[in-house]
Parts: C-alpha cells; structure tokens; sequence
C-alpha cells in the first residue's frame, strides 16, 4: 500500500493542507493525478483513491475547509481564489502539468485553473460542474438555488438540506411546477428538523454562489493547450448537475463523457450516497490514457 504524506502549504491568506500518494515527481511515465472537490475536502476521495495505485494522486482540502484554514479574514470560496491556491500548490510539487479529476464545485474551480494557468494541467476531467449559465432556464436554476438558501436561513441545515436535495434530483427545467411544490420536510430524508442555529455550512449558505455563478469563457477555454473531457454520470440524467454537464460540454464543442453512477459515483457507502467507487476509477483510468 502506498504511504500517504501530509504536507500543509502557506499560500496568501491561507494555509493548504494536501496529501501525496506515490513518488514526486512521478514514475512510470503517468502524470501525477490532482483530485479536486468543492465544498468537498479530501476526505471525500477515499473511496476513489485505492482504485488508482497506477500514478501518483494528490488531494487537498480547499482553504477554509476540512484541515485548510484560512487568515484572509473572508468566508466566501470562489472558483478564482480557489484557482490561484492550486496554482501555488501545483508550483510546490515541482511535478506540473499534471491531470486533474474534479468534481462539482470543484469541477468550477479547475476549469478557472485551466483559463488562468493551462500550463499547469495537462488533461482535466471535469465532472457536472453546477454552472448556471450554461442552462436555458439559468434564471429558474439560480431562484432554485436562492430557495435552498433562503430554507436554510430560515429553518436551519435540515430545512436547507431537504431543499437541497429536492433541487438536484429535480428531472428537466425549473418550471413553475417546480416552485409550486410544497416546502419538502426534513424528515422525508432521514434529516434533523431541529434547527442547531448555524447558518456557515458552504453548500447551503451564499458563501458558495461564486460556484454557481461562474461564466466560463469558451474562447480562452478552447484555445488553452489543456485538454478538457466533460463528464456526466450515467444516473445523472435530466438531474441539474447532469444538465449543467451537457451544457458546459456543447459550449466548449463537445459531447458530455459518460461515467458510471451518479454525481457522487466515485464516493463510498461511508458517505450515505455511495457510488460505484471502482469502476469508476476504471473509467478515469480510462479517459486518462486516452490522451
């Protein structure tokens, strides 16, 4: 089994806390793997990262998250600030351009990497990055995405999770059929429905809606030298972030490409949402080689 090091990185504002899995600079001539989550931190990636022995895989916490903390004295995570950390960090492991899988909001940031700094990757997976306007209804997924917040706020994390978890099993556009249902209970999901008084949670909260918000440049991703493989899960079909997959890759010119499972498909049972860990590895594996 393969040593994990823990490293932590001073970076402006922050300090990273990230993981290496294998040798740097990397052997057998596979490019180190970044693996990339938002709000997901590291921790997120241990049911992935023991199907993927073959190369060598980085993962991080994001600042402000898991084991990254941060000194900037904000509470916001933009795909911008979270670009210019990994820079840094793709700098301190001397190991560049590298491959990156990433993930949701992660998925955001990465493609913020790419525009900003194409040197650094070489091929970028971007699974069901949740951009807003990529979709025909944008203005319906963004008043979706405000009443997640506003449940939040108003009834705390049970209340904003069920909300949250209405709108992204959500099948098609955010019609009017879509915000006349009912306010869903928390209990339906097995939630709390006690309110604990905290409003920082980064999914649930504003803190995050840079993420949602991004509008990507098509032309400058194009051109990047980076190569970029959308991807989408095979259960995500007609779910937002599967539609928000589709809609990134028509833009950049391409078809969205097919993972096993769901938007969490490479997550294990311990998260509560398990996907199909292995077989997903295979198929990063996969699209890896193929460049």
């Amino acid at each position: 089994m393969t040593t994990t090091q823990t490293h932590r990185l001073a970076v402006p504002g922050a300090d990273l806390v990230y993981d290496v899995r294998g040798p740097l600079p990397p052997t057998g001539g596979r490019r180190a793997l970044l693996l990339i989550g938002q709000p997901m931190a590291a921790e997120g990636f241990s049911a992935l990262v023991p199907h993927l022995t073959d190369r060598t895989v980085i993962t991080y916490d994001p600042r402000g998250l898991g084991r990254s903390t941060r000194s900037d004295g904000r509470s916001d995570h933009t795909p911008q600030r979270q670009a210019a950390d990994l820079h840094l960090l793709i700098e301190a492991l001397g190991a560049g351009p590298v491959d990156v899988f990433a993930s949701s909001g992660g998925a955001v940031t990465a493609l913020e990497l790419v525009a900003t700094h194409p040197g650094d990757v070489a091929t970028l997976v971007a699974h069901e990055p949740p951009i807003n306007a990529v979709l025909p209804d944008d203005a319906g997924a963004e008043r979706a995405r405000n009443a997640v917040h506003d449940a939040y706020q108003a009834k705390g994390a049970g209340a904003g999770m069920a909300a949250f978890i209405v709108m992204t099993s959500w099948q098609g556009e955010f019609t009017d059929t879509y915000f006349a249902q009912p306010a869903p209970d928390p209990a339906m999901f097995g939630l709390p429905t006690e309110d604990d008084g905290s409003r920082d949670d980064p999914l649930l909260s504003n803190s995050s809606w840079a993420i949602t918000d991004y509008r990507p440049d098509a032309a400058v991703l194009t051109a990047a030298s980076s190569r970029i493989v959308i991807a989408v899960g095979a259960e995500s079909t007609g779910t937002y972030t599967a539609r928000t997959a589709l809609g990134m890759a028509a833009l950049l010119g391409q078809e969205a490409t097919v993972f096993p499972s769901h938007h969490g498909g490479f997550l294990g049972s311990e998260h509560g949402y398990a996907g199909r860990p292995e077989e997903f590895a295979a198929r990063l594996r996969e699209v890896l080689d193929a460049d």
